[in-house]
């Protein structure tokens, strides 16, 4: 199975947080990720951690003519240093893929340089960049490296793509490659909206994060059309009931026929009291976030059953899981077509064979790019759209694709 990569109610925009944690999970901005040592390996056991792919000295690979850097944790914090990892084993499977494809150029060659997990380390590897005549930065993966390392590049005049799912970092030339809360909430409103829903509402931690999240909600829920029912915040799970109370007369006039409750930790909670409240599913749609996806507890609940949430297509990831898997021993998390997406973007012809390369009219492109997940774009501002879908939970845990990807 494909490992998760949700968020949680932990700190968006600041340096990652990393705590272990049971399976192989831990914090990473707002993120819960579970990465593949903590999966079940070919043998039923447990997939042993990979090594780091290179500490101090930066590694090279492809045979292109222009230079990118790849900035990724190898070193320090050994969750991290996993996850860098996979990172960078999934751009030299995009490398492999581009030199196997006879009507692709190689126009790349990337070097991959070692942030390690702090600002400072992020700086350093941005430097020997710069140095190094690299055109294009991809990388850091915290929100905090990335700004570290954006200072650099923006000195230097050269673009950055990072991997934070935090649009805050992003600016002039420095653009993010994630799915972001503008993007989730923008996709499941839009569903809504032509699932002829009338009335969204939604509950959301007291957190950095779930104040994004909240914003990105009423953000895009006006963008679509509607005026939002009500906007429910809770710093505790002992307020679930009495915001359920708060709810219920709203659900018995139609005021509220769709519910967000996007976080992962509560979900199941929220679900189960306004079921003992008689709020019946087909009167108010659920809603969750990306966040759920491959949380099989989660979606194995039965009081979440026929609810609905925006996730990432599996199909890209599945699409390499053999390839990597047999190249590096273990299965490859999510992140990893991200990664991997970056690496095909870079050796674009239109991008990196440009004069100046990877300029910003280009890689703002309204069309956008077809990536290892779908469509993307990036905008001026440095933020992405990312193609999503919308998924329904059935019985047991069974999932259906409701709507394909789109942006």
């Amino acid at each position: 199975m494909a490992a998760a990569w949700t968020r949680r109610s932990v700190m968006i925009g600041l340096a990652a947080t990393l705590a272990g944690c049971s399976g192989g999970t831990f914090q990473l901005g707002s993120r819960s990720l579970t990465l593949p040592w903590g999966e079940p390996g070919p043998g039923g056991g447990t997939a042993a951690p990979l090594a780091p792919a290179v500490s101090g000295n930066a590694e090279r690979f492809g045979r292109g003519p222009v230079n990118v850097a790849l900035l990724l944790p190898l070193s320090g914090e050994q969750a991290l240093t996993q996850l860098g990892t996979a990172l960078a084993n999934a751009a030299k499977l995009a490398i492999g893929f581009i030199e196997a494809s006879p009507n692709i150029g190689e126009n790349i060659t990337i070097t991959l340089r070692d942030t390690g997990t702090n600002a400072a380390g992020a700086v350093n590897a941005a430097q020997a960049a710069v140095a190094d005549g690299a055109r294009l930065v991809l990388g850091p993966v915290s929100a905090e490296q990335i700004s570290a390392a954006a200072q650099v590049t923006r000195a230097a005049n050269i673009p950055l793509i990072g991997f934070a799912n935090n649009g805050n970092v992003a600016g002039p030339g420095v653009y993010v490659l994630n799915v972001l809360p503008e993007t989730e909430m923008k996709r499941a409103v839009t569903f809504l909206r032509e699932q002829g829903r009338r009335g969204p509402a939604g509950i959301f931690p007291a957190t950095p994060y779930g104040e994004a999240l909240a914003m990105a909600f009423r953000t895009q829920a006006i963008a679509a059309g509607f005026s939002p029912s009500a906007v429910y915040t809770f710093a505790d799970i002992g307020e679930a009931q009495g915001i359920v109370n708060q709810a219920k007369p709203m659900t018995e006039t139609g005021m509220i026929d769709a519910l967000f409750i996007p976080d992962r930790a509560s979900a199941a909670t929220f679900a189960e009291l306004l079921a003992q409240a008689g709020i019946g599913k087909d009167d108010v749609q659920l809603v969750g976030s990306a966040d759920w996806a491959n949380d099989r507890g989660l979606l194995a609940n039965p009081a979440l059953a026929g609810a609905i949430y925006p996730a990432v297509d599996e199909a890209g990831l599945n699409a390499i899981r053999a390839d990597y898997q047999a190249r590096f021993g273990s299965a490859p998390p999510q992140m990893s077509t991200i990664a991997y997406t970056a690496v095909i973007l870079a050796n674009v012809n239109t991008l990196s064979l440009a004069n100046p390369p990877y300029d910003a009219a280009l890689l703002t492109n309204p069309a956008g790019f077809s990536g290892r997940d779908g469509l993307f774009r990036f905008h001026g501002n440095g933020k992405s759209d990312y193609a999503l879908v919308i998924r329904q939970i059935g019985a047991g845990g069974m999932l259906t694709t409701l709507d394909g990807a789109k942006l």
